[in-house]
């Protein structure tokens, strides 16, 4: 076999193992190694281009951005400043039809801008958001869709994990990329916000008819200010930083991790109990993060060396699909492999086949970040695997809410990120507008 046909192999064998339930990060390394070696015919040189990738991944400085911000986004769930996202959005919007879901939107929002986790959004809200939606007027579906569906803006507004992960990918900066985030990112839940006023005002019956705004449960200005303000200063310090130059993202995901502590050494809501915890699953998901990386950083070497990604760029080429038959041929792509896999794994597979392809084309690989996170954000919420459906299903103390009704619930949400994809794809000022170009 040549090369080529090793690779072609290798990524056939590869999706028959995900598709069996194998872990995508362990089928990359198991099927690239084995692939490596048919090739090159040494299991021990295979062994060591491997390893040499792993290394060169790990050992790399922009990595220490994931620790970071992961730390920052559990100190500020333990802390508390969810429910107080929450209690402001809320009051905020309490005068709209449908304040309380448009409410729900705006705290996903603020809580995105200082953790980046989008499935820490999913928990957190579905224990605070849920049952006061409910309580309030709502129906289940729509309280349990509308938490899944805003829960997705943590992977586009900075800072954001599927942003870090990409930037490692495809070498680009993640300082840029958070920046090129801002438009798309707000935009998305300006329509999230928007769609929930449409909805209480034309579709009642999918949203609730007995709505109340939760005007009993009103903050004085005192509390306003003492639950806002933290929050606030928190984004102003990270993001605000990034912006102005004062930090790289690696020293404002240290700055902002010392001012989560702050606050919540200052609020007394971080115990030594928390922080324990905190530090523990920060280890996991930076370990589950760095393992994913390393996959992919192999898988990449194995495509590199069977020469598939050049085959396949000289193919596209001779189809003459053209640039927007490339871009849409591959959203559409990502969006299918949504509905079987996590985000995390549809761009570890398809971001480094898909770079040699577009390089050539002078693609703006920030703008296609974008656009690549605003897809897969939608594969969260698509049956059968929407992982954020799955996290709000296992946060829910109610068996009288299915799989199916939170998929029901969140699928107007997945319509709109369509809209909100197809803008950037039309307009792709709303990506690149604040770098400048």
């Amino acid at each position: 076999m040549t090369p080529f046909e090793i690779g072609l192999a290798a990524l056939a064998v590869m999706v028959v193992l995900v598709y069996v339930g194998m872990y995508v990060p362990l089928a990359l390394m198991v099927v690239s190694y084995a692939a490596v070696w048919m090739m090159k015919g040494s299991p021990i040189l295979a062994g060591k281009l491997l390893a040499l990738a792993a290394s060169e991944t790990i050992s790399s400085y922009f990595f220490g951005v994931v620790p970071l911000f992961v730390l920052m986004g559990y100190i500020v769930s333990v802390t508390g400043m969810g429910r107080d996202a929450f209690e402001v959005a809320n009051q905020m919007f309490r005068r709209f039809r449908g304040g309380l879901g448009i409410g729900t939107v705006g705290a996903n929002a603020i809580f995105a801008a200082i953790t980046g986790i989008s499935i820490a959004s999913a928990a957190v809200f579905t224990r605070i958001a849920v049952p006061e939606m409910v309580r309030h007027g709502y129906t289940k579906r729509f309280s349990v869709g509308v938490v899944a569906g805003s829960s997705v803006l943590g992977m586009l507004i900075p800072p954001s994990l599927l942003l870090i992960l990409y930037g490692l990918l495809t070498e680009q900066s993640v300082g840029d990329l958070f920046i090129a985030g801002v438009i798309p990112g707000l935009l998305l839940a300006l329509i999230f916000g928007l769609g929930v006023y449409a909805m209480a005002r034309f579709w009642p019956g999918f949203i609730g008819h007995n709505l109340s705004d939760g005007g009993e449960d009103l903050l004085s200005g005192r509390e306003l200010f003492a639950k806002g303000f933290p929050i606030v200063a928190l984004i102003v310090l990270v993001l605000g930083g990034i912006y102005a130059g004062w930090f790289t993202p690696i020293e404002a995901g240290a700055v902002g991790c010392l001012g989560a502590i702050i606050i919540g050494l200052i609020r007394r809501s971080l115990t030594w109990k928390d922080f324990w915890s905190v530090l523990t699953d920060t280890g996991l998901v930076t370990a589950s993060v760095c393992f994913l990386i390393i996959a992919a950083q192999m898988y990449s070497r194995m495509l590199a060396l069977s020469g598939a990604p050049g085959e396949f760029g000289s193919f596209v080429a001779t189809a003459d699909i053209g640039f927007w038959g490339v871009v849409i041929a591959y959203v559409i792509l990502v969006i299918i492999m949504g509905t079987i896999l996590d985000s995390s794994s549809i761009m570890l597979i398809l971001v480094p086949l898909m770079l040699p392809v577009i390089q050539p084309m002078n693609i703006d690989l920030i703008w296609f970040g974008i656009v690549t996170v605003l897809a897969v954000e939608i594969g969260l919420l698509t049956p059968p695997f929407g992982i954020s459906v799955f996290v709000i299903k296992s946060a829910l103390n109610d068996d009288s809410i299915s799989l199916g009704d939170i998929f029901v619930g969140a699928a107007p949400f997945a319509l709109m990120m369509l809209l909100v994809l197809v803008l950037v794809l039309m307009f792709p000022w709303l990506a690149t507008l604040p770098l400048g170009y």
